[in-house]
């Protein structure tokens, strides 16, 4: 069963729309830049890409992914951020026609992009909130059988 995600975690999820993920093949990291929709009931991220961009290729290979959001904030007392990572799962597979429905709400101008919808299942989230005092993190895990499996 999934633990609930943080409501500090997804208000600032929902706040913001790019991603940084990072794949990984033979060893050598790669990352891109995304647009993203959140499902915070099931604590999937959407995003569109082409197959044939080398972070597809790689998450084919591969779906274990990790990444960062952040507010683009300069002051440090008002930085946030997360770190994340979790596995690449077949849009359709995950919630079917929803994921679409959440991503094109977000993103209209998406319905004329020819790019498939790709779902991330977020296991572990670590966010940095300095607004709640410097340093500050709040760690949300999907389960604890993920806990025991990353030590």
């Amino acid at each position: 069963m999934m633990n609930a995600i943080d409501i500090r975690i997804r208000k600032f999820i929902a706040q913001n729309q790019t991603l940084t993920l990072a794949t990984c093949k033979d060893g050598l990291p790669y990352c891109c830049s995304l647009f993203y929709a959140l499902d915070e009931e099931a604590g999937l991220l959407f995003f569109m890409s082409n197959h044939e961009s080398r972070h597809a290729k790689e998450m084919s290979m591969n779906p274990n992914v990790s990444g960062t959001i952040l507010n683009g904030e300069q002051s440090v007392l008002k930085l946030q951020g997360i770190q994340f990572s979790g596995s690449i799962i077949p849009a359709q597979e995950a919630i079917g026609s929803k994921a679409r429905r959440i991503y094109l709400k977000r993103f209209p101008m998406a319905r004329l992009n020819p790019a498939e919808l790709w779902c991330i299942r977020i296991d572990w989230i670590k966010m940095t909130d300095n607004t709640l005092g410097f340093g500050t993190k709040l760690i949300w895990e999907r389960s604890s059988a993920y806990h025991q499996a990353a030590s």
